[in-house]
C-alpha cells in the first residue's frame, strides 16, 4: 500500500516540478517566475521527497526524505524572497501589467 501512495505522491510531485519549470519559462518577469518557481518547484520536490521516503520504506529513507523536505520548506522562499528582495533594489524593472508594487511602496514611508 506505501508503495502506491509513494508512486502517486511522487507522480504529483513531477506534474508540479514540471508545471514550476513551464512557469519559468512562460512568465515575463523575474518577480513573477520566482513565484512558479518557488510555489510549485517546493511543493513538487516535497511531495516527490515523500513519495521516495513511502517507496523505500519506513526506516532511515523515510526520515531523511522528511529533513530534507523540512529544509526545503525552509529555505526556498526565504532564498526567493532574498532574490526578489535583491532584483528590486537592483533595479530590475517589473513587468508593464504589474498592478502593485509593495517594496516601492515600503521604500516611500
Amino acid at each position: 500500500m506505501n508503495e502506491i501512495i509513494g508512486y502517486i505522491l511522487m507522480t504529483v510531485g513531477i506534474l508540479f516540478d514540471v508545471f514550476g519549470c513551464i512557469g519559468l519559462v512562460r512568465f515575463p518577469d523575474v518577480y513573477n517566475r520566482l513565484q512558479a518557481a518557488t510555489k510549485c518547484v517546493t511543493l513538487g520536490t516535497i511531495l516527490l521527497l515523500v513519495g521516495a521516503g513511502l517507496f523505500g520504506g519506513q526506516g532511515i529513507i523515510f526520515a531523511k526524505a522528511c529533513i530534507c523536505a523540512f529544509f526545503i520548506i525552509l529555505t526556498s522562499p526565504t532564498a526567493a524572497h532574498a532574490i526578489a528582495k535583491g532584483s528590486h533594489a537592483s533595479g530590475v524593472e517589473l513587468w508593464e501589467g504589474t498592478v502593485v508594487d509593495k517594496y516601492a511602496e515600503d521604500k516611500k514611508k
